[in-house]
């Protein structure tokens, strides 16, 4: 699954919406739950000092499109999430999603990794 699913008004996965402010640009809109995960990703690589792509198609109701940032370590960046606990993370999901940062596309939100019961 790509960022867009998960870039819309309305949660697809949890109950609350966060939003990633990058520099003076608008905010998008990220499930808390999958911007959990992202943030440590996005973290982790400009802790390294990566730079690297974030790429989202525009939610229903926007203007039709899609966008891309390129994240520097040097531009501020602002996470903001509606719950107020942090949600447990999925190492398996951030394992994902920080190959697909390594990539040449950049992020793209990857559906999380839930390991079934063994039958």
């Amino acid at each position: 699954m790509t960022l867009a699913s998960w870039c819309t008004r309305e949660p697809h996965y949890g109950s609350n919406m966060g939003s990633i402010q990058y520099g003076s640009g608008d905010e998008i809109h990220i499930d808390d739950r999958a911007l959990a995960h992202l943030k440590v990703v996005i973290a982790t690589k400009l802790r390294r000092n990566e730079s690297f792509t974030l790429s989202w198609r525009h939610p229903d109701g926007d203007t039709a499109g899609r966008s891309t940032i390129w994240l520097h370590p040097s531009i501020p960046l602002r996470f903001t999430f509606d719950d107020v606990e942090s949600p447990q993370l999925n190492v398996k999901w951030i394992e994902g999603l920080m190959h697909s940062a390594s990539s040449s596309g950049g992020i793209h939100l990857v559906d999380e990794v839930i390991d079934s019961p063994e039958s």
